[in-house]
Protein backbone atom coordinates (compact mmCIF):
# COMPACT_ATOMS: atom_id res chain seq x y z
CA UNK A 1 0.00 0.00 0.00
CA UNK A 2 2.85 2.41 0.83
CA UNK A 3 4.40 1.76 -2.58
CA UNK A 4 1.13 2.62 -4.32
CA UNK A 5 0.76 5.84 -2.33
CA UNK A 6 4.35 6.84 -3.11
CA UNK A 7 3.82 6.12 -6.80
CA UNK A 8 0.73 8.30 -6.91
CA UNK A 9 2.50 11.08 -5.02
CA UNK A 10 5.48 10.97 -7.36
CA UNK A 11 3.25 11.25 -10.41
CA UNK A 12 1.41 14.16 -8.85
CA UNK A 13 4.64 15.88 -7.90
CA UNK A 14 6.21 15.54 -11.33
CA UNK A 15 3.48 16.20 -13.85
CA UNK A 16 5.68 17.19 -16.80
CA UNK A 17 4.13 16.51 -20.17
CA UNK A 18 6.17 15.20 -23.11
CA UNK A 19 4.97 15.56 -26.67
CA UNK A 20 6.37 15.33 -30.17
CA UNK A 21 5.39 18.17 -32.45
CA UNK A 22 6.00 18.50 -36.19
CA UNK A 23 6.81 21.97 -37.44
CA UNK A 24 6.75 22.77 -41.13
CA UNK A 25 9.88 24.57 -42.27
CA UNK A 26 9.18 26.96 -45.12
CA UNK A 27 12.91 27.45 -45.63
CA UNK A 28 13.51 23.72 -46.22
CA UNK A 29 10.02 22.74 -47.41
CA UNK A 30 9.62 19.85 -44.98
CA UNK A 31 8.22 18.91 -41.59
CA UNK A 32 10.68 18.60 -38.73
CA UNK A 33 10.02 16.76 -35.49
CA UNK A 34 10.74 18.30 -32.11
CA UNK A 35 10.29 17.07 -28.55
CA UNK A 36 8.69 19.51 -26.11
CA UNK A 37 8.62 18.99 -22.33
CA UNK A 38 6.24 21.25 -20.43
CA UNK A 39 5.96 21.35 -16.63
CA UNK A 40 2.74 20.78 -14.78
CA UNK A 41 2.18 24.51 -14.12
CA UNK A 42 2.89 25.85 -17.62
CA UNK A 43 -0.78 26.31 -18.52
CA UNK A 44 -1.26 29.02 -15.89
CA UNK A 45 1.73 31.31 -16.42
CA UNK A 46 4.25 32.27 -19.10
CA UNK A 47 7.52 30.38 -18.65
CA UNK A 48 11.15 30.56 -19.68
CA UNK A 49 12.34 28.23 -22.45
CA UNK A 50 15.50 26.18 -22.98
CA UNK A 51 16.35 24.72 -26.38
CA UNK A 52 18.54 21.60 -26.26
CA UNK A 53 20.48 20.54 -29.36
CA UNK A 54 21.69 16.99 -30.02
CA UNK A 55 25.04 15.90 -31.40
CA UNK A 56 26.11 14.62 -34.82
CA UNK A 57 24.13 11.60 -35.92
CA UNK A 58 21.61 12.10 -33.13
CA UNK A 59 17.95 13.08 -33.11
CA UNK A 60 15.34 15.12 -31.27
CA UNK A 61 14.71 12.14 -28.98
CA UNK A 62 18.24 11.89 -27.60
CA UNK A 63 18.05 14.17 -24.59
CA UNK A 64 14.91 12.70 -23.11
CA UNK A 65 15.65 9.05 -23.85
CA UNK A 66 19.27 9.12 -22.66
CA UNK A 67 19.03 11.39 -19.60
CA UNK A 68 17.09 9.98 -16.68
CA UNK A 69 15.18 12.57 -14.68
CA UNK A 70 15.03 15.30 -17.32
CA UNK A 71 11.24 15.50 -17.19
CA UNK A 72 11.23 15.74 -13.41
CA UNK A 73 13.86 18.47 -13.51
CA UNK A 74 11.84 20.43 -16.03
CA UNK A 75 8.89 20.26 -13.65
CA UNK A 76 11.05 21.22 -10.66
CA UNK A 77 12.51 24.28 -12.41
CA UNK A 78 9.20 25.16 -14.06
CA UNK A 79 10.67 25.69 -17.53
CA UNK A 80 9.81 24.50 -21.02
CA UNK A 81 12.37 22.34 -22.82
CA UNK A 82 12.45 22.13 -26.61
CA UNK A 83 14.58 19.51 -28.37
CA UNK A 84 14.71 20.13 -32.13
CA UNK A 85 15.82 17.59 -34.69
CA UNK A 86 19.03 18.81 -36.31
CA UNK A 87 18.88 16.76 -39.48
CA UNK A 88 21.57 14.29 -38.45
CA UNK A 89 24.69 16.33 -39.25
CA UNK A 90 23.42 19.82 -40.06
CA UNK A 91 25.72 21.62 -37.59
CA UNK A 92 22.77 24.01 -37.15
CA UNK A 93 23.84 26.65 -39.66
CA UNK A 94 22.39 27.56 -43.05
CA UNK A 95 24.57 25.67 -45.49
CA UNK A 96 25.97 28.01 -48.17
CA UNK A 97 26.02 25.16 -50.70
CA UNK A 98 22.98 23.00 -49.85
CA UNK A 99 19.57 24.64 -49.47
CA UNK A 100 18.22 21.46 -47.82
CA UNK A 101 20.15 22.43 -44.69
CA UNK A 102 18.93 25.75 -43.34
CA UNK A 103 18.82 25.00 -39.65
CA UNK A 104 19.74 28.47 -38.38
CA UNK A 105 16.68 29.83 -40.16
CA UNK A 106 14.57 26.93 -38.96
CA UNK A 107 15.43 27.19 -35.26
CA UNK A 108 15.80 30.96 -34.86
CA UNK A 109 12.86 32.04 -37.00
CA UNK A 110 10.44 29.20 -37.66
CA UNK A 111 10.67 27.04 -34.54
CA UNK A 112 10.97 29.82 -31.95
CA UNK A 113 7.99 31.57 -33.51
CA UNK A 114 5.97 28.33 -33.49
CA UNK A 115 6.81 27.60 -29.84
CA UNK A 116 6.01 31.14 -28.72
CA UNK A 117 2.62 30.96 -30.41
CA UNK A 118 1.66 27.47 -29.26
CA UNK A 119 2.85 27.66 -25.63
CA UNK A 120 2.80 30.25 -22.87
CA UNK A 121 6.37 31.53 -23.04
CA UNK A 122 8.31 34.58 -21.98
CA UNK A 123 9.37 36.12 -25.26
CA UNK A 124 12.22 38.31 -24.03
CA UNK A 125 15.69 36.88 -24.90
CA UNK A 126 16.58 37.09 -21.21
CA UNK A 127 14.20 34.18 -20.66
CA UNK A 128 15.23 32.08 -23.67
CA UNK A 129 18.34 29.85 -23.51
CA UNK A 130 19.99 27.34 -25.82
CA UNK A 131 22.54 24.60 -25.14
CA UNK A 132 23.76 21.39 -26.68
CA UNK A 133 26.38 18.68 -26.82
CA UNK A 134 29.19 18.22 -29.34
CA UNK A 135 27.75 19.40 -32.69
CA UNK A 136 24.91 20.85 -30.62
CA UNK A 137 27.37 22.74 -28.42
CA UNK A 138 28.79 24.41 -31.48
CA UNK A 139 25.27 25.00 -32.75
CA UNK A 140 24.01 26.53 -29.51
CA UNK A 141 26.81 29.09 -29.28
CA UNK A 142 26.71 29.76 -33.03
CA UNK A 143 22.97 30.45 -33.01
CA UNK A 144 23.04 32.50 -29.81
CA UNK A 145 25.96 34.70 -30.84
CA UNK A 146 24.42 35.40 -34.25
CA UNK A 147 20.93 35.89 -32.84
CA UNK A 148 21.28 37.73 -29.53
CA UNK A 149 17.89 39.30 -30.15
CA UNK A 150 16.46 35.78 -29.68
CA UNK A 151 18.71 33.99 -27.17
CA UNK A 152 20.04 35.70 -24.06
CA UNK A 153 21.79 32.66 -22.59
CA UNK A 154 23.78 29.84 -24.19
CA UNK A 155 25.79 26.79 -23.24
CA UNK A 156 28.04 24.18 -24.78
CA UNK A 157 28.93 20.71 -23.53
CA UNK A 158 31.94 19.14 -25.30
CA UNK A 159 31.29 21.46 -28.23
CA UNK A 160 33.17 21.36 -31.50
CA UNK A 161 33.87 25.07 -31.15
CA UNK A 162 36.31 25.28 -34.06
CA UNK A 163 35.31 22.98 -36.91
CA UNK A 164 38.20 23.89 -39.22
CA UNK A 165 40.44 21.14 -37.88
CA UNK A 166 37.79 18.49 -38.54
CA UNK A 167 37.08 19.04 -42.23
CA UNK A 168 36.98 15.31 -42.99
CA UNK A 169 34.49 14.47 -40.24
CA UNK A 170 30.72 14.43 -39.70
CA UNK A 171 29.72 15.44 -43.25
CA UNK A 172 31.04 18.95 -42.68
CA UNK A 173 32.41 19.23 -46.20
CA UNK A 174 28.95 18.34 -47.53
CA UNK A 175 27.62 21.43 -45.77
CA UNK A 176 30.49 23.85 -46.43
CA UNK A 177 32.42 22.46 -49.40
CA UNK A 178 36.08 21.50 -49.54
CA UNK A 179 37.96 23.61 -47.00
CA UNK A 180 40.81 24.42 -49.40
CA UNK A 181 38.43 25.51 -52.14
CA UNK A 182 35.92 27.25 -49.87
CA UNK A 183 37.87 28.67 -46.89
CA UNK A 184 35.42 31.54 -46.37
CA UNK A 185 32.53 29.11 -45.82
CA UNK A 186 34.47 27.54 -42.99
CA UNK A 187 35.62 30.85 -41.49
CA UNK A 188 32.09 32.26 -41.53
CA UNK A 189 30.49 29.21 -39.93
CA UNK A 190 32.84 28.20 -37.15
CA UNK A 191 31.77 29.63 -33.82
CA UNK A 192 35.26 30.63 -32.65
CA UNK A 193 35.38 33.23 -35.43
CA UNK A 194 32.15 34.86 -34.20
CA UNK A 195 33.39 35.94 -30.78
CA UNK A 196 33.75 39.58 -31.81
CA UNK A 197 29.96 39.71 -32.24
CA UNK A 198 29.27 39.05 -28.56
CA UNK A 199 27.76 41.96 -26.67
CA UNK A 200 29.90 41.75 -23.57
CA UNK A 201 27.24 42.53 -20.94
CA UNK A 202 24.31 40.75 -22.53
CA UNK A 203 24.92 37.14 -23.56
CA UNK A 204 25.40 34.79 -20.60
CA UNK A 205 27.60 31.77 -21.37
CA UNK A 206 28.41 28.43 -19.75
CA UNK A 207 30.91 26.12 -21.44
CA UNK A 208 32.44 22.85 -20.29
CA UNK A 209 34.41 19.93 -21.64
CA UNK A 210 35.84 16.66 -20.34
CA UNK A 211 39.58 16.53 -19.77
CA UNK A 212 39.81 13.42 -21.95
CA UNK A 213 37.61 14.81 -24.74
CA UNK A 214 39.02 15.13 -28.28
CA UNK A 215 37.44 18.61 -28.41
CA UNK A 216 39.32 19.82 -25.33
CA UNK A 217 41.91 21.83 -27.30
CA UNK A 218 39.31 23.80 -29.25
CA UNK A 219 37.37 24.46 -26.05
CA UNK A 220 40.53 25.74 -24.37
CA UNK A 221 41.19 27.98 -27.36
CA UNK A 222 37.64 29.32 -27.25
CA UNK A 223 37.98 30.04 -23.53
CA UNK A 224 41.25 31.87 -24.14
CA UNK A 225 39.65 34.05 -26.82
CA UNK A 226 36.77 34.97 -24.51
CA UNK A 227 39.13 35.72 -21.64
CA UNK A 228 41.38 37.88 -23.81
CA UNK A 229 38.37 39.99 -24.80
CA UNK A 230 37.14 40.24 -21.17
CA UNK A 231 33.89 38.50 -22.05
CA UNK A 232 32.29 37.16 -18.90
CA UNK A 233 31.60 33.42 -19.02
CA UNK A 234 31.79 30.20 -17.04
CA UNK A 235 34.31 27.64 -18.26
CA UNK A 236 34.93 24.28 -16.65
CA UNK A 237 37.17 21.34 -17.48
CA UNK A 238 35.83 18.27 -15.73
CA UNK A 239 36.49 14.57 -15.45
CA UNK A 240 35.16 12.69 -18.42
CA UNK A 241 35.21 12.09 -22.13
CA UNK A 242 32.97 12.57 -25.16
CA UNK A 243 30.03 10.44 -24.11
CA UNK A 244 26.66 10.34 -22.42
CA UNK A 245 28.18 9.55 -19.02
CA UNK A 246 29.60 13.07 -19.12
CA UNK A 247 26.59 14.83 -20.69
CA UNK A 248 24.08 13.31 -18.25
CA UNK A 249 25.80 15.27 -15.49
CA UNK A 250 26.53 18.47 -17.39
CA UNK A 251 23.00 19.06 -18.61
CA UNK A 252 21.70 19.63 -15.09
CA UNK A 253 24.46 22.18 -14.41
CA UNK A 254 23.41 24.06 -17.53
CA UNK A 255 19.74 24.02 -16.58
CA UNK A 256 20.62 25.29 -13.10
CA UNK A 257 22.74 28.09 -14.58
CA UNK A 258 19.97 29.15 -16.93
CA UNK A 259 17.29 29.05 -14.25
CA UNK A 260 19.38 31.04 -11.77
CA UNK A 261 19.76 33.76 -14.40
CA UNK A 262 16.09 33.62 -15.36
CA UNK A 263 15.21 34.19 -11.71
CA UNK A 264 17.64 37.11 -11.37
CA UNK A 265 15.88 38.87 -14.23
CA UNK A 266 12.44 38.71 -12.66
Amino acid sequence: MRLIIFFLFANFLYGANVETISVFSMSMNKKIKNLVITPDQYADVSLSTVYLLHGAGGSYLDWNTKVQGLEQYCDKLNIILICPDGGGNSWYFDSPIDSNYRYETYICEELVDFIDNKYLTKKDPKFRAISGLSMGGHGALYLAIKNQNIFGLAGSMSGGLDIRGFSNNWNLSDRLGNIKENPKNWENNTVIKLIDRIKIKDLKLIIDCGKDDFFLDVNNAFNSELTERNINHIYRIKEGSHNWIYWRKSIFEHLNFFTENFNKTI
